[in-house]
């Protein structure tokens, strides 16, 4: 039977042993539910508050600031609806053309109720900046939504200077930073954000659990209603066991990240080299300043599809397109934002490898990707 390989680490990762370790006693001893006052719920209340501050040490965050959720689905949803049901002026949106669809739909959703939405379109190489951003600025715009690091290419937008921009001009400022968590360094008060998203599955966490950042003193009414956990603004029991896993595995990546981030270039250089030396024809989509290990790849003339489904069948799990639209085959709304040619769409697939890949599989992903 041949050995599988993993290299989708965008979609989801696997999870650190240590993380499922800290999550069993929540699951099998200590259960008790953290909103009632009896002794048996003390210590899932201390788990809970531990877990919280070492999210926000992580993250340059005050663990006030710190809310948990489902995942970045939910954290998306909760700032961007909830942020225009709470404006009875209806002041405008403004996000980008190549969002996450959770971002997407959410915006897609408020506009059906008449909340004005601008949707900006990113550079060739997936970039926005702060001259793109200014034009559609005004008095009236209320929140500006903007995704950190790209799920699909990889490209790492200039989020501390969009949100100077977006302050000037009196509005809030959302990043959708599922993707950079845990991979990239992040300290939300240099970055000046308002609002945060994160999942805990994009860095060795458990799936289901999330968490969003509010800035102290901004207001974001509640997204789900029902009882008064988390400081009265997420209702529903707190999952004990997915948030100390969750900090749990952000903790184990932020304290290796240089490290993490120096072993995944080189695999990706690796790869990249053992393509060049076999005279592969292939354009990267995403520009310089990138995630590590994220190769969106186009070979022109080829099929996305068709290669993921025979790398596929040689053991070797990769995407194409978006991971989190796979059933459609038609070209992805972020290639078509990036203005990417027809025919290096249709051959584009996305390679990511993380920190529990090895050489080994480097070598054998390139070698059937040189055969196909």
């Amino acid at each position: 039977m041949k050995q599988h390989i993993y290299a989708d680490n965008a979609a989801t990762t696997k999870l650190d042993k240590t993380a499922f370790e800290a999550m069993l006693p929540w699951l099998l001893e200590e259960y008790g539910n953290v909103s009632q006052p009896y002794a048996f719920s003390r210590k899932p209340k201390k788990a809970l508050a531990t877990a919280r501050a070492t999210i926000a040490e992580c993250t340059g965050a005050l663990p006030e600031e710190i809310y948990f959720t489902s995942g970045g689905t939910e954290s998306n949803n909760w700032v961007i609806k909830s942020s225009a049901f709470s404006d009875p002026e209806k002041r405008a949106t403004i996000t980008s053309a190549f969002e996450h669809h959770a971002v997407l739909r959410s915006c897609a959703a408020i506009e059906r109720l008449g909340y004005p939405v601008v949707y900006i379109w990113p550079s060739d190489e997936g970039y926005l900046t702060t001259k793109m951003l200014e034009k559609y600025l005004t008095d009236n715009t209320r929140l500006v939504s903007v995704i950190f690091a790209h799920n699909e290419i990889g490209s790492i937008q200039p989020i501390r200077e969009l949100c100077e921009v977006v302050h000037a001009h009196g509005a809030l400022f959302h990043t959708d930073a599922v993707q950079a968590v845990g991979h990239i360094k992040i300290n939300v008060h240099e970055l000046g954000v308002d609002f945060l998203s994160a999942s805990a599955h994009k860095f060795n966490g458990p799936k289901g659990i999330g968490f969003l950042y509010i800035r102290k003193g901004v207001e974001l009414p509640p997204y789900a209603d029902g009882g008064a956990q988390e400081s009265t603004r997420r209702a529903g029991t707190e999952n004990v066991a997915g948030i100390v896993g969750m900090a749990v595995a952000l903790k184990t990546n932020c304290d290796l990240l240089e490290q993490n981030q120096r072993y995944i270039l080189n695999l990706e250089k690796l790869l990249l080299s053992k393509l060049d030396k076999a005279g592969v024809t292939y354009k990267c989509n995403g520009g310089s300043r990138k995630l590590p290990g994220l190769l969106s790849l186009s070979f022109p003339g080829k099929d996305g599809e068709t290669i993921l489904h025979r790398m596929d069948l040689m053991g070797i799990s990769i995407s194409t397109g978006s991971a989190c639209d796979s059933v459609n085959t038609k070209i992805s709304h972020v290639l078509q934002a990036i203005r990417l040619n027809e025919d290096d769409a249709r051959g584009t697939i996305r390679v990511s490898l993380g920190k529990k890949n090895t050489e080994e599989e480097v070598e054998r992903i390139a070698a059937v990707l040189i055969k196909i």
